[in-house]
């Protein structure tokens, strides 16, 4: 068997409509995981997991909508996998929000604080709400997308880097928590990726050629990049690895 084999695992990934998140639960699917597609709302989470099933067979995905800034949602969103699937071995926390582009000095405390609670307690919650029936079976893998923003300064998405940064610490704490119930906790800290979420970053010709021209690989990267480094850690490829982060940034950081 494949050491990327997720055959007979049930994933849930949120922000999976487009996008990282997308590109991870079509490779999961690929490697035989039942997968769960969230975003906020339901007809994009549809066509996706209607084009999984056409893919790979009717029962491989289901569409929940959630708003990751809902509790209520979060929890529903656990209750119905559980009721379709009866477990999750896999949590991929992949949503993520950033309202506001500009210094620190002119963030409004509403803009901060949406920052900190979609990008950080959101996925205490959820992550809350799923551990206990891992911990209960001694195995589970939990995904935070993170950002390389969260290893940087920024002149205009620093109070997102300090939310990423948060997730990294986040990742250490639970890893540190659950590890003696095989729970495995991990961040990917994609650098720039061609998505709908970074067109601020990539689609100004001027802010690309910054962003790459010193970056070794000289391109920005795409979600199919990302979502290699999430079926590894979900699969037994990545069951000693925890705590950790993965940078998937084409050199940017070094």
């Amino acid at each position: 068997m494949s050491l990327f084999d997720l055959t007979g695992k049930v994933a849930v990934i949120t922000g999976s409509s487009r996008g990282i998140g997308r590109a991870i639960a079509e490779r999961m699917a690929e490697q035989g995981a039942k997968v769960v597609i969230s975003s906020r709302k339901l007809e994009p989470c549809a066509e996706v997991a209607d084009a999984l099933n056409a893919a790979h067979g009717s029962g491989t995905a289901i569409a929940v909508p959630a708003n990751i800034s809902s509790k209520d949602d979060l929890k529903k969103l656990v209750d119905e996998t559980m009721l379709a699937f009866g477990k999750i071995d896999v949590l991929v926390c992949n949503a993520a929000s950033n309202p506001y582009y500009g210094p620190m000095s002119g963030i409004q405390d509403d803009q901060f604080r949406k920052i900190l609670e979609n990008n950080v307690i959101a996925n205490h919650w959820l992550i809350q709400f799923v551990v206990p029936q891992m911990v209960e079976r001694k195995d589970g893998a939990i995904i935070i997308v993170s950002s390389i923003g969260g290893l940087r300064g920024s002149p205009v998405i620093g109070a997102y880097n300090v939310s990423k940064a948060a997730d990294f610490q986040l990742a250490r704490n639970l890893a540190v928590e659950y590890g003696e119930h095989n729970v495995r906790v991990n961040c990917i800290a994609p650098g720039l990726i061609k998505t709908d979420f970074a067109r601020a970053l990539w689609e100004n010709p001027d802010t690309l050629k910054r962003a790459t021209s010193t970056t070794p690989l000289r391109r920005i990267g795409n979600p199919d990049e990302i979502a290699g480094a999430a079926v590894f850690l979900a699969s037994a490829a990545g069951t000693f690895m925890t705590g950790q982060s993965i940078v998937v940034d084409g050199g940017a950081t070094i």
